[in-house]
């Protein structure tokens, strides 16, 4: 297997820190995305390769197994455990060195780690090991995780079907078990890591699982009261303003906010700011009427 500079891939250095890491799959992602590079081959090859970077580098502890293994550090675990059997199993001691003295060397063991020899009887068995994992990033809106559903996508020229339930959040990450790839040795596949990224298109903000909105007031309704319908996330309702209400004042609506994941028909609130409009462009009975308003609240 030829060598992968991961490193390269992201295009930074081998000593940038985790934002900067962060940083550059970001961009890098954004800008070779099937959704912004439809039909483009090369384009689907540098996201699934940045995808794989990401993984690794991302990760402090997988990081650092890539900076000690290279293209096997997934196998690190197993490259250890296994060298300290296999020195025991031959009865191997150690040098004044610290070392091991003993029959086999590095490379006769990364033969037989990573498909060397294998035969019945005395020989040696190549280990199993789990296949690579894969990353995925999926775009949805709000909207489309207000309800849980089910969304086809093409993994790896696969095409599976998933469920997203409600509530899912922005840069969660699921796993779904043996989407990865094929193992070594009869090894049990790898998983696929799904992270939404969700992107609000709508007049509510979002804040854990409340929401947030702003209704406006004309000044009569604000001044005298009265019933208006307001939008919340899933359709409207009536609500009753109450005479003299003042610029600013919220209220609440409870369970009309957004859902909780993973807990069935829990949901946040809905908190709704109103502000009040003043007219402008008065007529000239607006304006009298107004001014004698104003000399009944001063008398």
């Amino acid at each position: 297997m030829a060598f992968i500079d991961y490193y390269k891939i992201l295009e930074v250095d081998k000593k940038a820190t985790e934002t900067e890491i962060k940083k550059a799959y970001r961009k890098l992602a954004r800008k070779y995305h099937p959704d912004l590079n439809p039909n483009d081959k090369e384009a689907e090859r540098k996201f699934k390769e940045i995808n794989e970077a990401n993984e690794v580098l991302s990760h402090a502890e997988n990081r650092k197994k890539y900076d000690d293994y290279g293209e096997n550090w997934q196998h690190a675990e197993e490259f250890e455990k296994s060298k300290q059997q296999q020195q025991y199993h031959r009865g191997g001691q150690q040098d004044g060195f610290g070392g091991f003295s003993g029959g086999g060397d590095f490379s006769d063991f990364f033969e037989s780690m990573f498909g060397g020899r294998s035969s019945g009887g005395g020989g040696r068995r190549s280990a199993q090991f789990k296949g690579q994992d894969f990353n995925a990033e999926l775009h949805l809106d709000l909207k489309d995780v207000y309800t849980t559903h089910k969304r086809a996508l093409t993994i790896n020229g696969k095409n599976i079907r998933i469920t997203i339930p409600a509530g899912v959040e922005n840069g969660q990450q699921i796993k779904i078990s043996g989407l990865g790839g094929e193992g070594g040795g009869g090894g049990p596949k790898g998983d696929l890591y799904i992270t939404f990224t969700i992107e609000n298109h709508t007049n509510f903000k979002l804040d854990k699982h409340n929401l947030y909105s702003t209704v406006t007031l004309d000044l009569y309704t604000a001044i005298l009261g009265g019933d208006i319908t307001a939008d919340t996330f899933d359709g409207k309702v009536k609500l009753t303003v109450k005479p003299g209400t003042q610029n600013g004042t919220k209220v609440k609506l409870k369970g009309k906010g957004f859902p909780v994941y993973k807990k069935e028909g829990e949901f946040g609130d809905l908190y709704i700011t109103y502000h009040i409009q003043i007219p402008i462009n008065l007529s000239e009975k607006e304006t009298a009427l107004f001014t004698e308003l104003a000399k009944l609240r001063t008398s």
